[in-house]
């Protein structure tokens, strides 16, 4: 069995980038320092400053379920595996394996470029799901604070948002999501892929641990905010029995709404994840990869809008039923938390009120 030569780290190496390599200037954080990662095997975290213009990106794809998304960071040192994210990362020049993990682009202005998109007169108020891209609650969050920022500027105007973690820092900003929720302009997502602390430490490094997700559940259910999980991704042949206990589990702490997406592998991921599962799990590499070809038509990845999210086949429908079965045993789903705009008002909206 091979060994992982980047401990801490979810991927074992850097697939070549699909596209032509770009240069980056690298950023130096001074007065960022005392931020408390240890370097690992000698390869520590790096930090870019990304010079994005605008921060709302638009989709285009009708099953994905949100128009608009935000992303306060590239890259995500969270580090999971499976993460169909990772081939974004070569549109910067860098790889979609360890460099996806260990060089991260920030956005330092990205709440300013924010509530600048909110004044514009143009600008037709809708959700805005952090993150999409990214985990916006990153280890890096804890110092830089953009995504609070981001946060108090759509409580400032009012635009709803729909935040998904996977990351306990979450709770650091409670009092901003609980002002948010009182308006009803806040759900937040808890991303939730096994009950099994040692598949979870192999497979995700350094996300939060199964009970801080737990209690960040419960912190939020507490303050009124509506909270939910996402079992993601359900890999055939390794977590997807576990549907029903993650759910029963996430439940009981207060939970309200779930849904799950299936293993995507698009690109270079499909590499990045067959090397891993042979490494760290190699009696049962080949249940699992054939397990994630019978829910893809006999193929590692199928990007098929419509089906790409929840897969094909009779193994995916008793994921669904099996998922569908547990919601309703444990009160999951029960009743629709939809965000309002209502209270959505720009500065634009402000001076019309004035001369109005």
């Amino acid at each position: 069995m091979n060994e992982n030569k980047f401990r801490g780290r979810g991927a074992n190496l850097n697939p070549k980038n699909r596209f032509e390599r770009l240069s980056v200037e690298d950023f130096s954080f001074d007065d960022w320092s005392d931020f408390d990662e240890p370097e690992i095997n000698n390869l520590p975290t790096e930090y870019f400053v990304d010079e994005s213009k605008t921060v709302i990106a638009k989709n285009d794809s009708y099953d994905v379920g949100f128009d608009y998304s935000f992303n306060p960071y590239r890259g995500c040192e969270h580090g999971c595996i499976y993460c169909y994210a990772r081939p974004t990362h070569e549109y910067l020049g860098f790889s979609s394996g360890v460099d996806f993990e260990t060089k991260i682009m920030v956005k330092p202005k990205a709440a300013f470029l924010l509530e600048q998109e909110f004044k514009k007169k143009n600008y037709r108020p809708d959700i805005i799901i952090f993150s999409g891209n990214t985990d916006c609650y990153q280890p890096v969050e804890k110092k830089l604070q953009i995504t609070r920022e981001a946060l108090k500027v759509c409580l400032k105007y009012g635009n709803p948002v729909g935040v998904i973690t996977k990351n306990a820092l979450i709770q650091r900003d409670v009092d901003v999501l609980k002002e948010m929720a009182e308006l009803g302009i806040v759900s937040v997502t808890i991303s939730v892929t096994t009950l099994d602390k040692d598949l979870a430490r192999k497979m995700e490094p350094r996300t939060s641990t199964l009970e801080m997700r737990l209690k960040t559940i419960e912190t939020l259910a507490r303050n009124n905010i509506p909270v939910g999980v996402n079992v993601a991704p359900v890999i055939p042949g390794l977590n997807d029995k576990e549907i029903p206990g993650i759910l029963k589990e996430t439940s009981d702490r207060g939970a309200e709404f779930a849904g799950y997406i299936m293993l995507r592998l698009p690109y270079s991921v499909k590499e990045l994840f067959i090397e891993w599962i042979k490494r760290e799990f190699p009696e049962r590499a080949s249940k699992v990869i054939n397990g994630i070809k019978s829910v893809r038509n006999g193929k590692l990845n199928s990007s098929e809008f419509g089906i790409r999210f929840k897969g094909e086949g009779e193994l995916a429908d008793t994921v669904k039923n099996l998922f569908q079965i547990s919601c309703r045993k444990y009160g999951l789903n029960r009743r629709m938390f939809n965000l309002t705009t209502e209270h959505f008002k720009s500065d634009f909206t402000e001076q019309l009120q004035l001369f109005g």
